[in-house]
């Protein structure tokens, strides 16, 4: 840690769970926990229920965290809940375009919050998929990737979560362009069928990233959950019983799920950190 590094970090965790329950952010939670206690830094937290309460951060936290969550995010819009969601984009955006405010805010969007940045920010087409994706899946780093310090140490491709009814296609590079955004990841190929593969990572803007997969995910919760009698019924009557083995065969494979939730969201906040330390040489 550098001696230039900030005495404190205010982090803002965002729940779209709308009160379902989940892993993820009991994820969040110990990532942000366990940054702290790897940290000499001060870091203090606080979660915002969005969808249920509309509950929004303000402009005095450093690093945002917005989570996944169930359901369509498409039936949401013109929502009050989604109108404020995107305002809250949109104010953290101009605080960060202007000069003055040296020091940025960072903002990290998972799975349904990345979907929703994709709406607002308007860079492809977000639609329902065929079927559900749900599984431990490779992820491919595009090469714009390689400057990205929150892939540091991962192999391309590279093993998360994914679990989503819906997704991220088709481009509009123009727009992409006019942003300065840029693709950092794509899912697996699929030779065997006609679909267009869908976004799994993008950096927005300088201050904004988000990925389409589940990076928090850790195995030995997601082990324990599949285990349950109740999930494990589930996924084999929907998905069968080789895809429950299968699943549970990468939790177990240190170079897959543990490996990416050791790397992404530690890489992010590590980095933020050490931009916050050059700001304020």
């Amino acid at each position: 840690m550098s001696d230039n590094s900030p005495k404190s970090i205010r982090i803002a965790i965002l729940d779209l769970y709308d009160g379902s329950p989940n892993q993820g952010m009991r994820c969040i939670r110990e990532l942000v926990n366990h940054f702290a206690e790897n940290t000499r830094i001060d870091v203090e937290w606080d979660e915002f229920e969005i969808r249920k309460e509309e509950n929004l951060p303000d402009l005095s936290y450093d690093v945002y965290i917005s989570s996944g969550g169930p359901g369509s995010p498409l039936v949401s819009k013109d929502s009050s809940w989604e109108n404020k969601f995107f305002n809250w984009i949109e104010s953290v955006d101009k605080y960060n375009n202007k000069v003055e405010n040296r020091i940025k805010k960072k903002i990290f969007f998972i799975c349904h919050s990345f979907q929703l940045a994709c709406r607002y920010f308007e860079i492809a087409q977000v639609c329902q998929r065929k079927s559900t994706a749900f599984g431990i899946f490779p992820i491919h780093l595009m090469q714009a990737a390689s400057e990205e310090l929150i892939f540091e140490g991962l192999n391309n491709p590279f093993y998360s979560v994914d679990s989503r009814d819906y997704q991220v296609i088709e481009p509009n590079h123009n727009r992409l362009e006019q942003l300065g955004a840029t693709i950092l990841a794509i899912e697996k190929e699929r030779p065997h069928v006609p679909y267009e593969r869908a976004l799994m990572a993008v950096r927005f803007n300088e201050n904004m990233i988000g990925t389409q997969f589940h990076p928090e995910a850790d195995a030995i919760g997601m082990s324990l959950h599949l285990k349950t009698a109740e999930k494990k019924e589930t996924v084999i009557k929907n998905y069968g019983l080789d895809k429950w083995q299968s699943m549970i065969d990468h939790l177990n494979d240190p170079e897959k799920i543990m490996w990416t939730y050791s790397h992404i969201i530690p890489n992010f906040l590590q980095n933020v950190v050490d931009e916050f330390a050059l700001s304020e040489v």
